[in-house]
């Protein structure tokens, strides 16, 4: 994923337990939905992570060169999908929030993220201060506070 050293130190700070595993170490039910998802992708890294008792799995792959990285529940269940996509791709008003927030900063990644029925979109970028940002927003541009 994308700034992954500081989401680490954020996760772990919040009690959560990160570690990365092999395919032969998940449950079935994770291998078969990781396998169904990743046809035709490149496996990067699969962390597992238990948070409040709560084990989940994230893939982090590359497909035709873009990110695609998605989070599983113990189940074998899909709960989020993260897929790079370009800024051209994006609901107007997505775009124009992005755009607007990242100012004159150098947006790095965007990436349109889908949890259950709930499309947002994800954005990554650098300041001119040379700080990295990352924020998200609505198909209608609301930016999502977390």
């Amino acid at each position: 994923m994308k700034l992954i050293v500081p989401l680490i130190v954020i996760a772990l700070g919040a009690g959560a337990a990160e570690k990365q595993v092999a395919m032969k170490d998940l449950p079935p039910a994770v291998q078969k939905t990781i396998q169904d998802q990743t046809k035709g992708a490149e496996i990067k890294g699969i962390t597992r992570e238990t948070e409040k008792g709560k084990t989940t799995f994230e893939v982090e792959t590359l497909v035709a060169g873009k990110h695609r990285d998605f989070d599983l529940d113990a189940s074998g269940a899909v709960i989020e999908v993260e897929e790079e996509t370009t800024l051209d791709a994006l609901p107007v008003a997505a775009k124009a929030a992005i755009v607007k927030k990242a100012a004159s900063g150098k947006i790095a990644l965007v990436e349109t993220v889908t949890r259950g029925a709930a499309t947002s979109y994800e954005a990554t970028y650098t300041s001119r201060n040379g700080k990295k940002h990352e924020f998200s927003v609505k198909p209608d541009g609301t930016e999502i506070k977390e």
